[in-house]
């Protein structure tokens, strides 16, 4: 089961959640480290999860036409309370 690790950057749409995940990759000619970012969409059932935590998500079956992840743990709270 394939997992990753992101940011929360938005928690509008209802029981769902939007994941921004970056990874670095090495440019293959100069050898410098690219960032590269990618939203994901996944589903929150509690609505546990807030703007700004830290969480891993997994991969699961098609929940909707975006929502192909959901929340497995929420691994560091963000500061600000809502």
């Amino acid at each position: 089961m394939a997992s990753k690790v992101g940011k929360v950057v938005s928690v509008a749409p209802s029981k769902t959640v939007v994941v921004l995940v970056e990874r670095k990759i090495q440019h293959p000619v100069y050898k410098k480290y690219i960032t590269r970012k990618k939203k994901f969409y996944a589903h929150d059932e509690n609505e546990e999860a807030s703007l700004g935590d830290l969480i891993r998500i997994v991969s699961s079956r098609p929940l909707s036409k975006l929502k192909r992840w959901r929340i497995d743990k929420i691994l560091e709270k963000s500061g600000e309370d809502k």
